[in-house]
C-alpha cells in the first residue's frame, strides 16, 4: 500500500486524487489551505461518461498529518506557490519520499534542487497529465481529457527505472524517462505561447487605454503573434543546444502545428478545435475592456514560466533578444519592475 499526498486545491489536485483513490490501492492525502471546504468522497466524471468515486484519506492544512506516511509527493500548485510549498513541507520529507509537481515548466526543479538535501528525491511531469476542470471546490471535478504518454524527469534517484514504472502503473499510460530536469522545465507550450500573443496585443497598452471588447484569444490570433512567437521558439532551442538535452526531445513551434510560415500558423492556431472560445484575460468596467493583469496568463506564464528560459539564457550567455523584450515588458506591465 502506497500513500501519495496531493499539495494544492486546483482542478489538477482534484482530478488526480479522485482518479488514484478511485482507480488503485492506494491512500490519497490532501494538503490544503482550505481542509473544511473538502470532502472525504470526491466524485470525478470522466471521458467515458461514468462517474469515479474516489475516497480520501487525510485532508489538513498540517503537513506533519498529510506527509509522514507518504511515499510520493505531488504538488499541483500555480508556480507562485511551489517555493512556499517546498519550505512548508521540508521538514517532514524524507529520503524515502518522492516529491515532485504535476508540470515542471513554472520552476518546480530549480526551486526543489536548491532547497532540499541531495538526498531527497525530485521528479516531475513534463506536461499535465490530464486535462481538469472544478464543478465543486472539495467536492466534485471533471477530467476531461487524458493523455496517451507521460514524460518524466527523476532526479537525486537510485532507482529511476522503478519509480517510472510506478507512475506508469499509477496513471494507466506510458511512462518516459527524460535524461534530466531541463528536459521537464523547458518548453515551447504556455511560457512563450501566452507572452507571444499578450506581447502582440497589447505592447502599446497603458491604464489609459480601453478596448471596445474582449479579445478571443486564439481565434483572433494574428501573424503578428505567430512571428513573435517562432522567434521566441527559435531562441529557445539556441538556448538548449547549450545544455544537456537530447536533440529531438522537443518539437519546434512550426512542425508541432503542421505549419511552415507565420501565415499558416495563425491559420492552424484559429482552427484549433480545442482553443474555441477561450477569452483572452481581461477586466470589464464601464469604459471598456483591458488586460487582467493579475491572470494566471500574465502571473504565471511571464514570472514563472518565461523567467526561467530567460535566465537560463543569460547563464549561458545566449543572445535572445526577443526573449529579452517580451519578458522585460511582461515584468513591467505586471508591476515587477
Amino acid at each position: 500500500m502506497k500513500t501519495v499526498c496531493i499539495c494544492g486545491g486546483g482542478s489538477l489536485g482534484h482530478v488526480v486524487a479522485g482518479y488514484l483513490s478511485a482507480k488503485k490501492d492506494i491512500a490519497v492525502n490532501i494538503l490544503t489551505q482550505r481542509p473544511l471546504q473538502w470532502k472525504h468522497e470526491l466524485r470525478i466524471s470522466i471521458p467515458e461518461g461514468i462517474t469515479l468515486h474516489g475516497k480520501l484519506n487525510v485532508i489538513s492544512d498540517n503537513p506533519k498529518e498529510t506527509l509522514h506516511d507518504a511515499s510520493i509527493i505531488l504538488l499541483c500548485l500555480p508556480g507562485y506557490a511551489i517555493k512556499s510549498e517546498l519550505i512548508k513541507i521540508k521538514p517532514y520529507v524524507s529520503k524515502q519520499t518522492y516529491v515532485g509537481s504535476v508540470f515542471s515548466s513554472t520552476g518546480f526543479f530549480f526551486e526543489a534542487l536548491d532547497l532540499f538535501n541531495e538526498d531527497i528525491p525530485l521528479w516531475g511531469f513534463q506536461r499535465v497529465p490530464f486535462i481538469a476542470r472544478t464543478d465543486v471546490y472539495g467536492e466534485s471535478a471533471q477530467l476531461l481529457g487524458y493523455k496517451n504518454s507521460h514524460n518524466i524527469a527523476i532526479e537525486r534517484s537510485d532507482d529511476k527505472e522503478r519509480f517510472r514504472t510506478i507512475i506508469e502503473e499509477l496513471f494507466d499510460a506510458p511512462v518516459h524517462l527524460l535524461n534530466n530536469y531541463y528536459e521537464a522545465s523547458f518548453t515551447n507550450s504556455n511560457p512563450i505561447l501566452h507572452p507571444s500573443r499578450l506581447y502582440a496585443l497589447f505592447k502599446d497598452w497603458n491604464k489609459e487605454i480601453y478596448y471596445d471588447h474582449q479579445f478571443l484569444f486564439y481565434e483572433e490570433w494574428t501573424d503578428e503573434a505567430s512571428e513573435l512567437l517562432i522567434e521566441l521558439d527559435n531562441e529557445l532551442f539556441r538556448v538548449l543546444a547549450k545544455l544537456p538535452v537530447t536533440s529531438d526531445y522537443l518539437v519546434p513551434i512550426l512542425p508541432y502545428y503542421e505549419s511552415h510560415d507565420a501565415e499558416s500558423l495563425t491559420r492552424k492556431i484559429r482552427s484549433i478545435g480545442g482553443f474555441k472560445g477561450i477569452a483572452t484575460p481581461m477586466i470589464h468596467s464601464d469604459k471598456g475592456w483591458q488586460p487582467d493583469l493579475k491572470s494566471r496568463y500574465f502571473q504565471e506564464d511571464f514570472m514563472y514560466g518565461l523567467r526561467y528560459i530567460y535566465q537560463e539564457a543569460h547563464r549561458q550567455s545566449v543572445a535572445v533578444p526577443m526573449i529579452d523584450m517580451v519578458y522585460n515588458w511582461g515584468i513591467k506591465i505586471i508591476g515587477c519592475r
